[in-house]
């Protein structure tokens, strides 16, 4: 596999093969697989699924059956090739064809910010879904706040790693605002996850402003 490398998430505990070239999966998805509780035979859907990280990592770790969906044609034959079954379209049109409670969690792993209807998408998947979580970057952490003040620019780092001409649209948003949006919809927050900058250890003071990335776990109140 001369085109591929592989990376180990966890001190080790996950390896994936990854193409050298073009996308490669962050630790974010794992951290967020590595978080939610999920049990064994459980099923999964995971919105905006990439190259199937997170899916394989749950389906190795906690024998889960999990499914994906993706608008990228090139990210579902990888998911393919992992074992990992996906769907190829638009994330709503498809969302609406499972009936209620068809899996017993929906998955968002940094995929809110990049939706075209947000509100409509989690809506959806609530309904589809038993739990919900999402995982996001918090736009409110410091540093990005400190360099949006002194130098009027988006922050570029391992986190945002491309210019915003080479960046998929982003609708960016703060643990506060995600906390509104909330309580706007009555959605029950069965539990919240705050890291710190590094993303790996937790963050317990003043998330909006201390933490790097924060995972909410949703349940509807219908």
């Amino acid at each position: 596999m001369t085109d591929y490398t592989q990376d180990r998430f966890l001190g080790g505990g996950i390896k994936i093969w990854q193409p050298k070239k073009g996308y490669r999966a962050g630790i974010d998805p794992i951290l967020l697989a590595a978080s939610v509780n999920v049990v064994e035979g459980q099923k999964v859907l995971d919105l905006g699924c990439g190259r199937g990280v997170l899916l394989e990592y749950l389906n190795q770790k906690k024998s889960a059956y999990g499914v994906g969906i993706d608008i990228d044609f090139d990210k579902i034959l990888s998911c393919v090739k992992r074992g990992v079954p996906a769907y190829q379209g638009d994330i709503l049109s498809i969302l609406k064809n499972f009936p209620d409670d068809s899996f017993d969690r929906v998955i968002f792993s940094r995929t809110v910010e990049q939706l075209d209807d947000p509100d409509a998408i989690l809506s959806e998947s609530l309904r589809v879904g038993q739990r919900v979580t999402v995982g996001f970057v918090n736009s409110g952490f410091w540093v990005n706040r400190l360099n949006s003040f002194l130098r009027g620019c988006r922050t570029i780092n391992e986190v945002y790693t491309k210019p915003w001409y080479e960046s998929l649209p982003s609708n960016r948003f703060s643990i506060h605002e995600f906390e509104d949006y909330c309580r706007f919809r009555k959605i029950i927050v069965e539990n919240r996850i705050f890291l710190s900058g590094d993303w790996s250890s937790k963050c317990s003071l003043l998330p909006n402003l201390f933490s790097g990335y924060a995972i909410y776990d949703l349940a509807s109140s219908a």
